[in-house]
């Protein structure tokens, strides 16, 4: 009898870590972003979308309205489009601003909205014209470098900027 109440209590406990490790998977997956809301999709272009992907969550005031549904190159345009499902429950104005930003330091990236002060909502399949491409971090860290490598560079081996003077005597002069 002793046996079977060991062999229960470590069944429940292994059932309850696979539930606990799928639970983290779905988490860590984003599957959870998943939702079935009525939706309206626009689209924005993009420069750089750094590590963006779809399923990502767009936020307005730090609050969850949409997801990233899909993520394409634009062959005519050269950049990236995204297309954005926001929530029908939330609509925007057409001059309304997409900023593709970071949570934490090096944390997940997200699509930020901030409502412009047009009164004409965004329609269904509309393009914002108004967006800001992710801040890539080589990149700031490679204009860091070049800039601080310039001014050791200034420093050190160049002369300082010379300043006008006035022409030497006759007789002064370089040859004479």
């Amino acid at each position: 009898m002793e046996r079977k109440k060991l062999d229960l209590w470590v069944g429940l406990f292994v059932a309850l870590g696979i539930g606990a490790l799928l639970f983290l998977a779905v988490k860590v997956g984003n599957l959870s972003a998943i939702s079935v809301s009525d939706t309206y999709e626009v689209n924005a272009h993009f420069d750089n979308i750094g590590g963006l992907k779809r399923r990502a969550p767009v936020k307005s005031a730090g609050v969850v309205i949409g997801h990233i549904v899909d993520i394409s190159f634009d062959p005519q345009r050269f950049d990236a489009k995204v297309t954005l499902g926001i929530d029908k429950r939330y609509p925007f104005t057409k001059d309304t601003t997409a900023s593709i930003l970071t949570s934490g330091l090096l944390g997940e990236q997200y699509v930020g909205l901030e409502a412009g002060a047009d009164p004409e909502p965004l329609q269904p399949g509309d393009t914002l014209m108004l967006t800001q491409s992710a801040v890539v971090l080589e990149k700031l860290i490679g204009k860091f470098l070049f800039s601080t490598g310039n001014e050791s560079k200034d420093s050190e081996g160049a002369a300082a900027p010379s300043t006008p003077r006035a022409p030497a005597p006759p007789g002064f002069g370089p040859g004479e």
